[in-house]
């Protein structure tokens, strides 16, 4: 059944990539386009296959952590290696803004303004709610953890799993996340960071992907993730369940965006109307269980409405402009505790 679902969300990808505006500066006959990406294995494998298969171009794919890519794009500023930035969360995208060059993929009239930038510097790809995941098998019922707070209990020192945020784009919204529940930028909300870290007990991931790995695995006890990969495990029958914080958690979108004087312009652009075309979006929902950012593609019905979950009040533009300063306060708890 799912075969037939991917033949038939193929032949609208076709259709909405032929829709992409040709009369842009670019290599017209360049076939490849090269993608730094965030993106886990399985997603990666699953669409830059639909990609290739729909358009002929060759995905040439480049994979570290959100910050390390965005670095990069950053020294490589005067002669672009890369085409797209495809994932990584939003705000650490829009903290890169003078990187990226505009462009405004169709259908954009179907996604709601919270999730495109107002210049057309990025385009959100899924909402990603940030969740507590933890292992059936180290927490017992009653100890489950169903607050941010919760997860400041001794009980749970050296046995949280939590990634770099200055690495980690995911780990950087959860931060920030935290931190705006518990006071925002003031002392109670960098005193509740500092608490945090403490609990961690000195472990940090050194990449998201441990998170969710280590609990599954029975690594740790807990860890602080997105929802979009502690669902697989869920839906996999995995030993583990997960938790959205009733002090309110946030769903900042990963986002993609083009590279400015990316090499291979009019490539790129057909990435981006592919990653956000409604065809792509029922995919990741079919195949990956996703949360689609267009509102004319249904959720997955495993997952909670948006509406149900309690968000903070996520100050956007202080995590976007101010995420050097953010960072670099992190690090400095890290230092001195």
């Amino acid at each position: 059944m799912k075969k037939l679902i991917r033949i038939t969300l193929m032949s609208l990808i076709i259709v909405a990539l032929a829709a992409c505006s040709t009369d842009s500066k670019g290599d017209d006959d360049s076939d490849v386009v090269v993608v730094y990406t965030p993106h886990p294995s399985e997603t990666v494998n699953l669409l830059v296959e639909e990609f290739q298969s729909t358009t002929g171009i060759t995905a040439q794919i480049v994979a570290a952590g959100t910050g390390e890519l965005l670095n990069r794009i950053a020294a490589e500023s005067e002669n672009p290696l890369a085409d797209v930035m495809w994932g990584g969360g939003a705000e650490s995208l829009a903290s890169f803004n003078d990187y990226f060059q505009a462009y405004k993929p169709t259908g954009l009239d179907q996604v709601s303004s919270q999730f495109y930038d107002a210049n057309n510097l990025w385009t959100g790809e899924s909402p990603l709610p940030m969740v507590i995941m933890y292992n059936k098998n180290l927490v017992a019922e009653e100890d489950v953890p169903k607050s941010w707070a919760d997860v400041l209990d001794p009980k749970f020192k050296g046995q949280i799993a939590m990634a770099d945020p200055g690495s980690s784009g995911s780990a950087y919204t959860i931060l920030v996340t935290m931190i705006t529940a518990h006071g925002g930028d003031t002392d109670a909300g960098w005193q509740f960071a500092t608490d945090f870290y403490k609990n961690l007990d000195g472990k940090i991931q050194s990449s998201s992907g441990n998170v969710y790995v280590g609990v599954a695995d029975g690594e740790y006890a807990i860890g602080l993730t997105l929802e979009k990969e502690a669902i697989r495990y869920v839906q996999a029958g995995a030993d583990v369940g997960i938790v959205y914080p009733e002090d309110g958690t946030s769903a900042v979108p990963d986002a993609v965006a083009i590279i400015k004087d990316a090499k291979n312009l009019t490539n790129a652009q057909k990435f981006v109307e592919f990653a956000t075309s409604k065809a792509t979006q029922e995919l990741m929902v079919a195949e990956l269980g996703r949360r689609p950012v267009r509102n004319d593609v249904e959720i997955d019905e495993s997952l909670p409405p948006l509406e149900s979950i309690k968000l903070v009040d996520y100050d956007f533009d202080w995590a976007a402009n101010h995420k050097p300063e953010i960072v670099q306060r992190w690090q400095q708890i890290v230092i001195e505790n």
